[in-house]
């Protein structure tokens, strides 16, 4: 096996594991593409949400403002039964307060997990540019195929070449054959013109005697 037949045969191993390469970059690239596309609807819905909680800790805040007010009314309530009757909305205020602060809480989780659906998403923009650069492979064996393609295509024309220099060849001695059977020819030609003349000598000579 000689040298070009070795190389064609590594570019055609080349090319099939290029093929395989492709085919699941392919698959990769589906599945990621899915998963971001699900990653983005459930960001932008906790981006709706958190929005939702930040105007609702503006609220919390102002009702905080006034719980701390009304606890100031609690220690004036014995005063009057109006203030009494504040100082029970004062307590309803209070639990309001504290589910303020359970919504606090969940914004900060639901921050946090938005923070961890960007990092996803980081790793899976690298696996997008990994698909990519898989792509760009397979688009190389291709190259590479038909590279190997051409080099078979050149085998047969250089086989094609060395047959046509043997016909040359061949050519070339019936050429000289062919030279040789017109000097026979003419050497043919010349004994006959001889042997005639040789004739004639002898009949001449028969005429003198």
């Amino acid at each position: 096996m000689d040298c070009f037949s070795i190389i064609i045969h590594i570019l055609q191993h080349t090319a099939t594991h290029c093929n395989t390469l492709q085919h699941t970059a392919t698959r990769t690239a589906t599945r990621t593409a899915t998963h971001c596309n699900t990653l983005q609807h459930t960001a932008t819905h906790c981006n709706t949400y958190c929005n939702t909680l930040q105007h609702t800790a503006t609220y919390c805040n102002t009702l905080q403002h006034t719980a701390t007010h009304c606890n100031t009314l609690q220690h004036t309530r014995t005063h009057s039964d109006t203030l009494q009757h504040t100082a029970t909305h004062c307590n309803i205020l209070q639990h309001t307060t504290t589910y303020c602060n359970a919504l606090q809480q969940a914004k900060i989780v639901c921050c946090s997990v938005l923070q961890c659906a960007a990092v996803c998403c980081s790793v899976l923009q690298c696996v997008a540019v990994c698909c990519s650069v898989l792509q760009c492979v397979a688009v190389c064996c291709s190259v590479l195929q038909c590279a190997a393609m051409c080099c078979s295509v050149l085998q047969c024309a250089a086989v094609c070449c060395s047959v046509l220099q043997c016909v040359a060849v061949c050519c070339s001695v019936l050429q000289c054959v062919a030279v040789c059977c017109n000097v026979l020819q003419c050497a043919a030609v010349c004994c006959s013109v001889l042997q005639c003349v040789a004739v004639c000598c002898n009949v001449l000579q028969c005429v003198a005697v």
